[in-house]
C-alpha cells in the first residue's frame, strides 16, 4: 500500500459521503411533498454503498483495504403516512393525505453521521498532505 492507495480509497470515500449527504438533503427538502411528477407522494431515496477490493491477492492490509463505490440510489418500498387533513387539495375522498415516508428526526442523524464522515476522509487527505511534505523535506 502507498500514500496514492491511501488517495484514492479516501476519494471514494469522499465521493460516496458526497451522495449520502446530497440524498439527505432532497429527502428532508421533500419531507412534506404530496404531488410528484410520478403521482403520490415523494418516496425516500437511499444510497447504495459497496465496498469493492482493489487486490484480493496482495498482502493481508492489501486485501482488507477497498474503496466504496455507488452503486445506485433506491427508493424506499415503506408505505406513505396517512395524515387526516380534508382542507388539503390532495387529500383523498376520505380526507386522507399521503404524505413522504420521511422521518426528518432520522434525516438529522443521518445527515450529522455523513457530516462527520466527510470531515474524517477530509482529514486523512490533510494527514497524507502533511506525510508527504515531510517525507520530502527530509530527503532535502
Amino acid at each position: 500500500m502507498n500514500l496514492l492507495d491511501t488517495l484514492q480509497i479516501t476519494a471514494s470515500g469522499l465521493t460516496a459521503q458526497r451522495l449520502r449527504l446530497q440524498t439527505v438533503a432532497s429527502n428532508m427538502a421533500n419531507a412534506r411533498t404530496t404531488r410528484t411528477e410520478e403521482g403520490g407522494p415523494y418516496k425516500k431515496q437511499t444510497p447504495v454503498l459497496e465496498a469493492v477490493r482493489d487486490d484480493p491477492f496482495g498482502t493481508d492490509l492489501d486485501r482488507a483495504m477497498a474503496r466504496v463505490e455507488v452503486m445506485g440510489v433506491v427508493e424506499s418500498d415503506d408505505p406513505p403516512v396517512m395524515v387526516h387533513d380534508p382542507g388539503h387539495p390532495d387529500a383523498d375522498a376520505d380526507g386522507y393525505v399521503a404524505y413522504p415516508n420521511v422521518n426528518i428526526l432520522e434525516e438529522m442523524v443521518d445527515l450529522m453521521t455523513t457530516a462527520r464522515t466527510y470531515e474524517a476522509n477530509a482529514n486523512v487527505i490533510d494527514v497524507t498532505d502533511t506525510m508527504v511534505n515531510t517525507a520530502l523535506e527530509i530527503g532535502r
